[in-house]
């Protein structure tokens, strides 16, 4: 018995090897089956032959001239015409009523005869069937007949020899067993060959995979016939390769920016830091008057609330990213736009910002009157949202530059948004065209930003002027992290944040909602 050590350390064949056995099995089969087929059916036929002849011969009477075993045959009236030489191969004993062998004729020559009992049952079940019996010596065979005599109720038993069948047939024995030898090396060769060529894709695919492992990510199989499962095959694997390499790409790219965010994240949070630390121990080695100490305690608490904002940011975008908790209630977008403008008239005096309709092709200039706008979300983070894209304005544009907020319903499109197009950015994916969507959008007159830094304004801690100050907008440039909460709280929302720097001047970012209903 094989132990499990054993049966583990037993090679296991390779596809290759157990497809040729399997055929090479198989048709060894089916040639053995049509050898053994025709083997029996051959004998069957022959041995038939040899009972045709049996049942066709009329012997001759018992007396008759031949040799006999027991000395010169008892002469009796012939009872049909004369009979010619009796063949050599038959032999034919005759037996009286009571089964007594009364007479054999053997013919010449004599070889050994059947093996024949003391004494024959004339009259029972084995007459009229031929029966193949041993010779008396040697390995032969015949075949005997018995005949009765209905009218005198002895038998008359006709032998033949089976020598000729049994040569023919160990004749045919030896010539199966050559062409089975033979015909299993045929099939081996060409099995082999055709195991060989119908692997040849798998082959083929087993150096691409090879290449891949080895570094070379771009490859794809060739062998992507659908009307083949190899083919098939092919296409479902290069259909897999391009998502890993896609999730990996991603991957690296989500590394890259987890670096880059804490590299930024440290650059932010240092600043504040070392001011803080070198006021803190100037004022700890030097006396200082009440004047400088007002000047360094202002500049401490200034610091520690910028600080304070970007730990707060940094909280809150952890938050969205995590698994954020929308409310799922009616929003009024209107009320949303009108709450932010007048909280920017109150806090940025110096910049003008008007609320209007959405621009579209029907109405380019926004000549109509504002109409509620509904949908449905979490009305806390969609004004933190439009509040953040004023404030956005308010920092990167020159004082009283007007900032515009229109809000609206239309349908997605290249030109009304939630479509990509050329001079449009977006760190969400596109809504399908004619979609219907609910916009704010918040565009101002300024400079406008460059197709790269677009390109990256919803970064973290992307900034287009990396040396500006936090002189502009209430002493500061905020922890630029702003674009990227709105664009969060947007994708959390089931839309996306968007921003147009062409063909206009200025920028506009746009709040793009799918309807609700």
């Amino acid at each position: 018995m094989l132990t499990p050590t054993v049966l583990r350390a037993a090679p296991t064949r390779s596809l290759r090897g157990r497809l040729l056995l399997v055929v090479t099995a198989l048709a060894a089969t089916v040639v053995l089956a049509s050898q053994f087929i025709g083997y029996q059916v051959l004998g069957s036929w022959l041995t038939g032959r040899v009972d045709q002849q049996l049942r066709a011969f009329q012997p001759p009477p018992p007396g008759s001239s031949g040799r006999s075993v027991f000395g010169p045959a008892v002469h009796r009236p012939p009872t049909v015409g004369p009979v010619g030489p009796l063949p050599s191969d038959f032999r034919i004993y005759f037996y009286d009523v009571d089964g007594e062998l009364t007479g054999q004729w053997i013919g010449d020559p004599a070889p050994a005869g059947p093996r024949l009992p003391a004494q024959l049952s004339v009259g029972g079940p084995a007459a009229d069937r031929p029966a193949t019996v041993p010779a008396e010596s040697g390995q032969g065979r015949w075949r005997v007949l018995l005949l009765r005599d209905s009218s005198e109720g002895s038998g008359t038993l006709v032998a033949l020899p089976l020598d000729t069948v049994d040569g023919t047939m160990s004749k045919l024995l030896w010539l199966d067993v050559a062409v089975l030898g033979g015909s299993i090396l045929v099939l081996v060769a060409a099995g082999a060959w055709l195991v060989r060529l119908g692997l040849l894709p798998l082959i083929r695919m087993e150096r691409t995979a090879r290449a891949i492992t080895g570094g070379e990510l771009d490859l794809r199989l060739t062998d992507t016939d659908p009307r083949t499962e190899i083919g098939r095959f092919g296409q479902v694997l290069n259909t897999m390769l391009d998502r890993l390499q896609q999730a990996l790409r991603a991957h690296e790219a989500s590394e890259a920016r987890l670096r880059r965010f804490v590299a930024d994240a440290g650059h932010e949070l240092r600043t504040p830091l070392t001011t803080i630390k070198g006021f803190t121990e100037l004022a700890l080695r030097h006396p200082q008057s009440a004047e400088e100490r007002r000047e360094a305690n202002r500049l401490v608490a200034q610091n520690a609330e910028r600080m304070s904002l970007i730990v707060d940011d940094l909280q809150l975008l952890t938050s969205l990213d995590r698994e954020p908790l929308y409310r799922r209630e009616p929003v009024d977008l209107l009320s949303v736009g009108a709450d932010a403008v007048g909280t920017a008239a109150l806090h940025h005096p110096g910049h003008p910002v008007d609320l209007g309709p959405l621009r579209t092709a029907a109405d380019p200039t926004g000549a109509r009157e504002l109409e509620l706008v509904e949908t449905v979300g979490d009305g806390h983070r969609l004004r933190q949202l439009v509040a953040a894209l004023i404030s956005n304005a308010h920092t990167h544009t020159p004082p009283g530059t007007p900032v515009h907020v229109r809000v609206g319903s239309t349908t997605a499109g290249p030109t009304t948004g939630g479509t990509d197009r050329p001079g449009r950015t977006s760190a969400a994916p596109p809504l399908a065209p004619g979609t219907p969507i609910d916009v704010i959008e918040v565009a101002d007159d300024g400079p406008g930003l460059a197709p790269a830094d677009a390109a990256q304004a919803f970064d973290r801690f992307y900034r287009a002027d990396p040396a500006r100050s936090r002189a502009r907008a209430r002493g500061g440039s905020g922890s630029g992290l702003g674009l990227a909460i709105a664009s969060t709280i947007a994708q959390g929302h089931g839309g996306r944040l968007e921003l147009d720097t062409a063909p206009a001047p200025g920028c506009t970012f746009r709040l793009v909602l799918p309807r609700s209903g």
